[in-house]
């Protein structure tokens, strides 16, 4: 298990270099000029704008700025600066990561109880009535754009029944977030459900579950153990990748409610060309995806052991 540990820990290194490297590209040859833009249109005389960006290093080739930023990260933890209030990434990240990460928990967890309780339910009675009325209503919620399903949600439980506020305050208090960690989580609910019904009507007609049938073995047993096991694999791969995903694609659902996370601030720096704060931002979003990438290969490991000798 360790060196299946240690081979997953080496693999990461390229994939982190290559994504970074490709963000950092990206963020950096779009048009605009940060130093720029933060005199607005009273603007600045030309000495002073080549001092900045010489400041901030912005007149360095690409690559350089690359190196120096890289060796920023892995010798001090430095994520680099925001341009616009002069503090650092890992400030501004400070301030927006535990919102967007009790959002992302919430809408998390609203995925996987009722992701997995309607896909077990269906899968249990395929072909059946629950059956259809599941995958009905999961086509219903995958056909809803996000932002179209924040709208009504915000339409009827705040304008209408007025039992939520139409905005999160600067608290974002735990009761607050739910209205925002449903519509964040609901396109994942809908995948998970049907995900998880479709390998539990699949693992059922196997050979290994007549042969548990055969052996008289209790129902809760093996559905539990033999079905549940082996239908999970594919879920919790979903699952894992979708953790990252969640708290990148907070922007809409954030911007629609007022949330002060970091998908907010990732619109702002994309306005403001803040190509420091972006690049952080992703990049600190990147290392969440590696890592929730790491916990389900091991996770795979821990359900088939032939997968930590392959």
């Amino acid at each position: 298990m360790g060196r299946y540990v240690a081979r997953r820990l080496l693999q990461m290194i390229p994939v982190f270099i290559g994504t970074t490297l490709l963000i950092f590209l990206m963020v950096y040859t779009l048009p605009g000029d940060p130093v720029r833009g933060l005199f607005g249109d009273k603007g600045a005389d030309p000495a002073t704008l080549e001092a900045m960006r010489h400041k901030l290093g912005l007149d360095q080739p690409i690559l350089v700025q690359y190196w120096e930023y890289m060796k920023g990260i892995v010798l001090h933890f430095d994520f680099g600066t925001q341009i616009a209030s002069g503090r650092p990434v890992t400030d501004v990240l400070g301030d927006a990561f535990p919102v967007t990460l009790r959002l992302a928990a919430m809408a998390f967890v609203i995925e996987i109880v009722l992701g997995l309780g309607l896909g077990m339910a269906a899968g249990l009675r395929a072909g059946r009535l629950t059956d259809n009325v599941v995958l009905v209503l999961t086509l219903l919620i995958i056909s809803i754009p996000v932002f179209v399903l924040g709208f009504i949600v915000k339409s009827v439980f705040a304008f209408q029944l007025d039992w939520i506020s139409p905005n999160v305050s600067n608290d974002a208090t735990w009761g607050e977030l739910i209205a925002p960690a449903v519509v964040l989580g609901s396109l994942s609910l809908a995948y998970v459900a049907r995900l998880t019904r479709t390998t539990m009507a699949e693992n059922l007609r196997s050979d290994y579950m007549r042969t548990a049938v055969a052996k008289g073995l209790p129902k809760r047993r093996i559905v539990g153990v033999h079905l549940m096991r082996n239908s999970l694999i594919p879920v919790i791969t979903f699952l894992g990748t979708d953790l990252g995903a969640l708290m990148g694609g907070a922007v809409v659902t954030e911007g629609l409610f007022n949330v002060k996370g970091i998908g907010g601030t990732i619109f702002e720096s994309i306005v403001r060309r803040e190509g420091t704060t972006l690049v952080g931002l992703v990049t600190i979003l990147v290392l969440v995806y590696l890592f929730m990438s790491l916990i389900v290969d091991l996770l795979y490991a821990v359900l088939d052991p032939r997968i930590r000798y392959a």
